[in-house]
């Protein structure tokens, strides 16, 4: 087991303290600070500052408590005889900061001692769910109260205590019980509580009857009255003491805890070792600064305490898994619709035969299907328009199929879902964000095929070109047949021009106006207008804004055309007009390249620098010789990829 156990070890960041604040009573040390940071370093420092290291099996007690009530007081009386191995004090405020442990060798009983539940006002939500995470790992809570009544506060504490422990905790309990081989899990049953209450002028609980165990039952009724529960605990037992004059009895309690200790039907003792683990996993599980504003009203461990703090981008839900979830490779999750965001696009196509059939397959529109080769397909795309392409079924749509009654795609064979978008992913943008750069490799297969023609077969591919990538708002070229200013009828050469504010189509002469359009997003600089728009200063209507990638990919295709309009012979293709612009989000830009991402040899200028298509990387050729499809980056057919990329098949 201890194998099991040296291979669990992680390191932990330890903030160092000042020497005086390191420093407890006689043989207690500061276990966990006020901001949740374990103060040893491994479980070898552990057992060493516990002196319990030849210790075969030891239990954990707790104890909690209002500032004031006296709690290192009731420790150092029930397990070390009165010596003050926890610091206490006469002053009404906290003296207890953290967690404080020791150990006593009679009981083989290691004692945690926390700070009071009205302590300090700072980072009082973390240190709320340091005091659960204390709980956890305990096997007897006591919960020490000097009032003349049972206050509401205790049930409310003790019941939300109980909600959250099997809400969050017992997962990870059982985890570690089974890395550490135990034959019970730690998680069965949490710990025994003991509600220790003291009184000076009132009876205590059950006073009045000879029925053993009858103030537990009464201790239980108040809870079912308040309609709390104590699920959680393997019990909830009532010892109380009435002190007229000082010294107080803690005889009957000290008699409690040790009839616990010897109970194991329940909660058997285990190896101190196990004991680190456990408060160690659960430091690495539930941490992180919060707010320290009131998150629940009438629960002391909310769930913000405990689960992933990140919110969903386009509609503010938050996340329902627990605190680190990503590392174990878990997505984020919540609960309820999320809303559609025109910023984020995440709204997402699903095969609706696969739906149907329990599996949900995720469809993008893409210019060509995978089985395609690239000049076929862009030839394909040309033609029947964007292609839906599932994975279990193959191609389920074409957008131009048919010459007439071309139905949308959400009438029949797909669904549609808004996802919610989580920061820090790319989800939305992943199948989405190469498009120009799928547009600028089209172009350079187109360029290729009609660079020896002349200019009339270079203008055809033009004009099937700009209506795919053409802006929302623009009137497709094959609804455009007279100019909309003039209404000369278009000859079969003659260029179309659209008005970058308007959308429509007219010949030059009546487009010859240039100004900027930051309604319609273009605002970089002066574009081509009509004379009406340019006479009004911009559009009339701008409830269509132009999306944002649409109009990256409409830029790249400006330039491109404006090339091929030059273009009769062979021509060397100026990439570097649209490289930039193309370029996909998760690639590195030039600019920042500097050598390569592989060898780390030096870029000249007359060297190429590549992109490889699964990394983004800058390398140069020698180290990118390799093409392989990446459909996790929207590429299905050979690209270029680097060496390391191309040896780790899985990252593609």
């Amino acid at each position: 087991m201890s194998d099991i156990l040296m291979k669990e070890m992680e390191s932990l960041s330890v903030i160092p303290l000042k020497p005086e604040e390191r420093l407890g009573g006689d043989g207690s040390f500061l276990l966990v600070d006020e901001q949740e940071n374990l103060q040893v370093r491994d479980e070898s420092e552990f057992l060493d500052r516990l002196g319990c290291g030849d210790v075969a099996g030891v239990k954990v007690l707790s104890i909690f408590g209002n500032t004031g009530d006296g709690k290192s007081h009731t420790l150092n009386h029930i397990l070390f005889g009165g010596r003050s191995v926890f610091l206490t004090s006469k002053s009404p405020s906290s003296c207890t900061v953290g967690v404080w442990a020791a150990f006593d060798p009679a009981l083989n009983l290691v004692a945690l001692d926390t700070e009071g539940l009205l302590g300090a006002a700072a980072n009082q939500n973390q240190r709320m769910r340091l005091l659960l995470k204390v709980l956890a790992v305990s096997d007897i809570v006591v919960y020490r109260t000097r009032a003349e009544r049972l206050h509401n506060d205790m049930f409310q504490f003790l019941s939300s205590a109980s909600g959250a422990y099997l809400k969050h905790f017992t997962p990870e309990l059982r985890a570690l019980s089974s890395r550490c081989g135990l034959d019970v899990p730690l998680s069965c049953l949490g710990p025994a509580v003991i509600v220790f209450q003291e009184t000076t002028h009132t009876q205590l609980l059950g006073h009045d009857s000879k029925v053993p165990g009858h103030a537990d039952t009464l201790l239980q009724k108040r809870f079912h009255d308040l309609g709390l529960g104590t699920e959680a605990f393997s019990s909830v037992q009532y010892v109380g003491a009435q002190t007229i004059a000082p010294p107080t009895d803690y005889s009957r309690l000290l008699d409690a805890v040790t009839q616990q200790v010897k109970n194991t039907h329940t909660r058997s003792p285990r190896q101190p070792g196990i004991v680190f683990r456990a408060l160690q996993a659960l430091s690495e599980r539930f941490c992180g600064e919060l707010s320290d504003e009131k998150m629940t009203l009438y629960s002391f461990f909310p769930d913000e305490y405990f689960t992933c703090s990140a919110v969903c981008l386009s509609c503010n839900i938050r996340c329902k898994n627990g605190m680190n979830h990503l590392r174990d490779r878990v997505p984020h999750m919540a609960d309820g619709l999320c809303q559609y965001a025109h910023q984020f696009n995440n709204k997402v196509l699903i095969c609706k035969r696969c739906y149907e059939a329990g599996r949900e397959v995720i469809v993008v529109p893409k210019t060509s299907a995978s089985g395609d080769n690239p000049w076929f397909g862009l030839a394909k795309y040309a033609w029947s328009g964007y292609v839906l392409e599932c994975a279990s079924c193959g191609v389920i749509y074409r957008s131009r199929q048919y010459w007439m009654g071309n139905q949308d795609p959400e009438s029949g064979v797909v669904r549609s879902e808004v996802k919610h978008v989580w920061e820090g992913t790319d989800t939305f943008l992943t199948n989405h964000q190469n498009a120009a750069q799928r547009v600028l490799d089209g172009m350079n297969f187109v360029i290729q095929s009609v660079s020896e023609y002349s200019t009339g077969p270079t203008k055809a591919v033009t004009a099937w070109l700009t209506d795919q990538v053409a802006p929302p708002y623009w009137r497709p070229n094959n609804d455009i047949t007279v100019c909309y200013g003039c209404q000369k009828v278009f000859e079969e050469m003659e260029r179309k021009h659209h008005c970058r504010s308007c959308g429509e189509g007219f010949c030059h002469p009546c487009s010859s106006h240039r100004m900027p359009v930051p309604e319609r997003g273009w605002g970089s600089g002066p574009v081509r207008v009509c004379q009406s728009c340019y006479r009004q200063g911009g559009p009339a209507d701008t409830s269509s804004q132009v999306e944002p990638r649409g109009l990256i990919a409409r830029r790249v295709t400006e330039v491109a055309q404006s090339t091929l309009d030059m273009v009769s012979t062979a021509v060397d293709y100026p990439l570097c007009f649209v490289k930039e612009v193309a370029r996909p989000d998760y690639w590195i830009p030039d600019a920042d390249i500097t050598q390569c991402h592989q060898c780390s040899k030096v870029f000249t200028p007359i060297m190429s620098k590549h992109h490889c298509r699964a990394c983004g990387q800058g390398v140069c050729g020698p180290c990118s010789t390799h093409f392989k499809p990446v459909p996790s980056r929207g590429w299905d057919h050979p690209v270029r990829v680097c060496d390391n990329c191309h040896a780790r098949p899985e990252a593609l």
